[in-house]
C-alpha cells in the first residue's frame, strides 16, 4: 500500500521534532543533522523535516508518494507520462539518508511531487544519482 509523504522546511529542527512527536504520539525513526523522518501509523503518513534556519514558519519542501517496489514507481511513471504529465524520468539516487528509485513531477502551482521506493540506507542528505534505469 502506498503512503503519502509530507516534507516540511522548519526553522528549528529540535522544536519541530518535539512538536510532531507530541502531535502524532510517535518518535522519529531517523534523526540526522538538519533532518528528521517520522513513520506515523495513525494516520498513515511519512513526515519528513528539513531544517532551514532562513524559513519563517514551516513551508512545504515537497510532497511524495512512497510505494513498495520499483515496479510501482515504473507503473506510476508510465501512467503519468501517458496522461501528458512531464516527469524527470526514473533515477536511482542516494538522498535524504536513503537510497531510492524515484521520479519527480511539478504540479501546476509549482509544488514538487516525488514518486519513489526506498531501497536502502545512505549517509548523505544531498542528492546524488547512482545510476539511471
Amino acid at each position: 500500500m502506498a503512503q503519502l509523504q509530507l516534507a516540511l522546511n522548519v526553522p528549528n529542527l529540535q522544536t519541530a521534532i518535539i512538536f510532531y512527536s507530541q502531535m502524532f504520539s510517535t518518535e522519529p525513526s531517523v534523526v540526522r543533522a538538519g533532518y528528521a523522518n517520522f513513520r506515523i501509523i495513525d494516520p498513515p503518513l511519512k513526515l519528513v523535516l528539513f531544517e532551514d534556519k532562513d524559513v519563517l514558519g514551516g513551508t512545504i519542501n515537497h510532497l511524495g508518494v512512497e510505494v513498495n517496489s520499483k515496479l510501482e514507481v515504473t507503473q506510476a511513471e508510465e501512467r503519468l507520462v501517458s496522461e501528458g504529465i512531464k516527469t524527470t524520468g526514473i533515477e536511482d539516487v542516494a538522498c535524504c539518508y536513503a537510497e531510492k528509485t524515484e521520479t519527480w513531477i511539478n504540479g501546476p502551482d509549482g509544488t514538487r511531487w516525488e514518486w519513489y521506493v526506498r531501497t536502502g540506507d545512505s549517509e548523505q542528505l544531498d542528492k546524488s544519482i547512482k545510476n539511471c534505469c
